[in-house]
């Protein structure tokens, strides 16, 4: 027989064991506790891997334990992206990732991966406008000249870019359908070549990267139109922006983001998250950015999600107008 004493010692257990129980769940996650990858979907040297160089060493002296930096380049990024989509969702394997991995679902009929569906937010770390570049020699002084100009001369325009899915081909693109303006893509293997035929006045137009742009422009090389953030930037204060040169809404930047297999758990996200948005602002990351024109920001998990939406949002349906009979 049992005594309505132990039946109450057993109610009083069982009620204070799911407390005890979330109390246990509560406890700090123990991460990292073996080495992290960071997966770059481009070849050493680029933006995107001396990025995640930076971010990795920070990030290796804040955990104490090792954040290895590995190129995976192929496929316009699709080869990185694919393969983190299939990694363990433990927070050990992480994407670099850029503009591309926003767009190239568009452009790629199967790119192996779902931006949104096969990925959890992190942190968007850092980003960078274009500059609207053309030849010395151009008549046009301004964004609003050049657009005058293109309307004048509709289908002898041309314009430089040496990859579809990057910010400097759709910032093209951008500029043809909010303008109302005709140009013939030029494309080239790399920025080199692109750079050298505006330069020539072969090309009449292009958007560059800022700080190559800005060189060529301080060299007296190429004549600078505007930049293409959504402000004017301090290291070039005499540059419009194509915003405020008619218009309005006009913003294109290359950014570079965090991002983890999907099901990660929430806990292990929020913190790569904000110790990845400490590691960005450290005045040392901060100051090597600076001299590459890429501003440090730093996000939570959310507003990277947001970002990610808008930028799917903006560029489908101007590369889909870029790709009409697809």
């Amino acid at each position: 027989m049992i005594h309505r004493r132990h039946c109450l010692g057993l109610a009083a257990a069982s009620a204070l064991a799911p407390a005890f129980g979330g109390a246990a769940r509560a406890q700090p996650i123990v991460y990292p506790d073996r080495p992290v990858r960071v997966v770059v979907p481009f070849a050493p040297l680029t933006r995107a891997d001396l990025i995640a160089r930076l971010l990795a060493a920070r990030l290796s002296d804040m955990w104490g334990r090792r954040v290895v930096v590995e190129n995976h380049k192929g496929a316009g990024g699709n080869i990185a992206a694919a393969e983190v989509a299939h990694a363990e969702p433990d927070g050990y394997t992480l994407l670099l990732a850029s503009l591309d991995f926003a767009v190239n679902p568009f452009f790629y009929r199967s790119p192996g991966y779902d931006p949104v569906a096969d990925f959890a937010p992190v942190s968007l770390l850092c980003s960078s406008p274009d500059i609207m570049v053309v030849p010395e020699s151009s008549l046009a002084r301004t964004v609003e000249e050049f657009i005058a100009h293109a309307k004048a001369n509709p289908g002898r325009i041309t314009f430089a870019s040496w990859s579809l899915d990057t910010s400097e081909h759709l910032a093209s693109e951008l500029l043809k359908r909010s303008a109302h303006i005709e140009m013939t893509h030029i494309p080239y293997l790399g920025p080199a070549a692109a750079y050298n035929d505006v330069i020539s006045a072969r090309v009449d137009v292009m958007f560059g990267p800022a700080n190559s742009a800005l060189l060529l422009m301080r060299n007296g090389r190429l004549r600078g139109l505007a930049v293409t953030a959504a402000t004017r930037r301090p290291w070039a204060p005499e540059l419009p922006t194509v915003a405020e040169s008619g218009l309005p809404d006009f913003e294109v930047t290359s950014w570079f983001a965090l991002f983890a297999p999907a099901r990660t758990p929430p806990e292990i996200a929020g913190k790569i998250s904000a110790d990845a948005a400490r590691a960005v602002q450290d005045p040392d990351v901060v100051n090597q950015l600076d001299k590459l024109l890429i501003a440090a920001l730093g996000s939570t998990p959310e507003q990277l999600g947001r970002h990610l939406k808008a930028e799917m949002d903006k560029w489908g349906p101007v590369i889909t107008e870029m790709r009409p009979n697809d």
